[in-house]
């Protein structure tokens, strides 16, 4: 899929994400060559692992039978899930991120969002958070309360005052997979850059 669209994905690989625009009402995602978005080099991913549905309420993702399963924040997904902008999406091993954005004319690097204004310590969570993300293995998740704790030397409730004014900043409403949807927008508006995770203590 090619051109100017407002509704995208983020094919996250070892060069940074590469994004592919959603421009029809359909998008197929699988290793097959004629899958919308083709991941052939994934043996992961099944021939026909999933699909990308617009309805006029917004986007779904629905698992296709694949052998793997299909993930949005971290969560197996059973029929068909809504997406929201800044999901997570992971097919095999590879890591989709959904961006819907309806002032957006193209996807391209330059036009991302921005990050909120954030407090030095409110960054040394979000890279701490992160840091499990540059490893790249399959599945994996967000640091947890605990692993941020140890990282950064404070409490745990102090980890969790952060997390929840990040949560606010960054617009993040009380639903499951938080975490995951926080450590997607931080890296996708450069809060966090992939040179700060791969950076022991941030």
């Amino acid at each position: 899929m090619v051109g100017s669209a407002r509704t995208f994905l983020e094919v996250w690989g070892v060069g940074g994400p590469e994004l592919v625009a959603l421009d029809g009402d359909r998008g197929t995602i699988g290793r097959a060559d004629q899958a919308d978005v083709s991941l052939d080099a994934d043996r992961q991913v099944s021939r026909a692992h999933a699909v990308l549905q617009r309805y006029p309420g917004g986007w779904t993702v629905r698992d296709l039978g694949s052998a793997n399963g299909t993930l949005v924040n971290g969560e197996v997904i059973h029929g068909e899930r809504r997406l929201h902008s800044g999901d997570e999406v992971r097919v095999g091993s590879s890591r989709l991120v959904f961006r819907d954005d309806p002032d957006h004319t193209e996807p391209t690097a330059a036009a991302r969002p921005k990050p909120p204004a954030l407090t030095r310590r409110e960054r040394d969570v979000l890279v701490a958070l992160c840091r499990p993300l540059a490893a790249g293995d399959l599945f994996t998740e967000p640091a947890g309360v605990d692993a941020i704790a140890a990282e950064l030397v404070v409490s745990a409730p102090a980890v969790k005052q952060h997390l929840a004014n990040l949560y606010r900043k960054f617009n993040i409403d009380d639903t499951s997979g938080r975490r995951a949807r926080l450590a997607n927008l931080a890296v996708g508006t450069g809060a966090v850059t992939l040179a700060d995770l791969r950076a022991p203590g941030g």
